[in-house]
């Protein structure tokens, strides 16, 4: 850290972000043999192939394209020889048109109030980047005008009680609920979806669904087939990954019923100024590049598998949460993109919270415990506490303490090693366009790491055995309660678990006629 050029030298600043990598385990020659590796891997060559459709989720044979979501109207992103931006066009356009008709009141609910109150229904990527949005804009000056008098809420888990505070102090005859699901078939969002059509129409009668509930789907039978008018179902695309899907009608609806399409207009622009620079700018001034490689750095040479995300931001309370689906679901795989196990393990352990709120609940582990990376995200118009950056790297020798005073059984309880990987991202303020860079940095940072370690950061298919596992357990809970028929097909332990589950639930639940 004295070294004033190398320090000078591991500054890169873009569009009025500051990135201050200086506090790495790495000097210049560590950034260099980055940059052979990122060669060997074909980094740059992997970028081209996403920006120009490529099918690079090769095992769902998909392009990735999400930076068609954010791009300008004008611009050209083709897929199978087929400029997309056209269609991603005529979407926002129709969002734009709704959410204006809605938020004006010349669309109104079924008994003519208008539709102040929304609840947008999804889960994982369909939930958590717009919940990162939204809480990131409510204490946004600009946002706060356009909100005035409304109010957005998220129903992710099929958990009752989720359901019950979402509706809670709600009057259905001024709710609009928005149902996300690609498929229209996602069980626990069309659990959901259900209880609040029965909540609208016990409330208004059945014709009342059609004002009061409509889709982001590209299952336009299945929405009709709900109740939904077809009109009223917003698309996305099967080259948009759930959890990249912040920037397509997933995120864009909901976000523009409460703010208002010009400033969610503003969120994409800052996502889509990054990926041009991640497009373009060379590796060594390259924001996701860097961090994706030095992430690589951290988790595969130095063997500190976790990191730590720190926005000294209240509003950014969401931030982690949403980066832990986006990298731990993307890079959390045991062999390579052609299906050979890797011999290194791949993927970082993502956790975090608001500076000053984690200082008091795992930093002490990170001072003195395990060595975790962390990422220091500040705002210039709020205050920074650099002091904690600087006891990570610095520490605090016995000699130091020492000459305090400090008494000799407390020194080894005092001391900090010190030399603890951090890094800093300062951005200008917090907001709309400024969130959406934040977004698009990690993002890209995160394909980076993907792209060195040769996996398929796009599919997600522990996910799916997951979901084909509770589909078992789901049937055979229904045939043991309604046919009665016995627990067969798993081991002693589940086997145990269902039983003991169905003997002390049946009173629960309502029986059939």
């Amino acid at each position: 850290m004295s070294d004033t050029e190398r320090c000078k030298s591991m500054m890169v600043e873009f569009d009025g972000i500051l990135l201050d990598y200086s506090r790495q385990i790495a000097n210049l020659d560590t950034l260099n043999k980055l940059y052979n590796l990122a060669e060997a891997a074909h980094l740059k060559e992997k970028i081209n192939r996403m920006f120009n459709g490529e099918r690079i989720n090769s095992t769902e044979n998909r392009p990735v394209l999400h930076i068609a979501l954010r791009a300008p109207r004008d611009s050209v992103i083709n897929s199978d020889g087929k400029n997309v931006v056209p269609d991603v066009w005529q979407v926002l356009d129709k969002i734009r048109d709704f959410s204006e008709r809605v938020r004006s009141g010349a669309w109104v609910g079924d008994t003519g109030k208008v539709l102040k109150d929304v609840i947008a229904i999804g889960i994982g990527g369909s939930f958590l980047g717009p919940l990162f949005v939204h809480t990131s804009l409510q204490t946004d000056p600009e946002a706060i005008e356009f909100a005035r008098g409304r109010q957005l809420r998220f129903l992710a888990n099929v958990d009752p009680i989720d359901v019950a505070r979402n509706i809670a102090g709600l009057n259905p005859e001024t709710t609009l609920v928005v149902v996300v699901s690609k498929t229209f078939t996602t069980a626990e969002t069309m659990l959901n979806a259900r209880t609040l059509r029965e909540w609208i129409s016990a409330a208004l009668g059945p014709q009342a669904v059609a004002k009061h509930m409509v889709a982001v789907s590209t299952n336009l039978t299945l929405v009709e087939k709900f109740g939904i008018d077809p009109n009223n179902a917003f698309a996305f695309w099967d080259w948009v990954g759930g959890r990249y899907s912040v920037c397509s009608a997933v995120g864009v609806l909901p976000l523009s019923l409460q703010y208002g399409f010009s400033v969610v207009e503003k969120f994409l622009k800052g996502a889509s100024s990054i990926d041009q620079h991640f497009y373009s700018a060379p590796f060594e001034k390259n924001l996701p590049v860097l961090l994706g490689l030095l992430s690589v750095w951290n988790v595969s040479f130095l063997g500190y598998p976790a990191r730590a995300i720190l926005p000294y931001s209240q509003a950014l309370e969401k931030f982690a949460p949403h980066i832990q689906q986006v990298s731990m679901e993307s890079n959390g795989k045991g062999v390579s993109i052609d299906g050979v196990p890797l011999p290194y393990e791949t993927g970082e352990i993502d956790f975090g919270e608001p500076g000053t709120n984690g200082q008091h609940s795992f930093y002490q582990l990170i001072h003195q415990g395990r060595v975790i990376p962390c990422d220091f995200i500040g705002t210039v118009k709020s205050q920074q506490p650099v002091y904690l950056k600087d006891a990570l790297a610095y520490g605090k020798t016995a000699e130091q303490l020492l000459k305090e005073n400090v008494p000799h059984p407390l020194i080894p309880h005092k001391t900090f090693s010190g030399n603890r990987p951090s890094l800093s991202l300062l951005l200008p303020s917090l907001n709309a366009y400024n969130i959406g860079q934040l977004l698009a940095i990690y993002e890209h940072r995160i394909a980076v790491e993907g792209f060195v370690w040769g996996i398929n950061s796009f599919d997600q298919w522990g996910v799916e055995l997951g979901k084909s596992l509770a589909t078992q357990v789901r049937k055979q809970l229904h045939a043991s309660r309604k046919k009665g028929e016995p627990v067969e097909g798993f081991n002693f332990s589940t086997t145990t678990m269902l039983k003991r589950y169905l003997e002390e639930s049946a009173d629960d639940v309502p029986k059939e006629d």
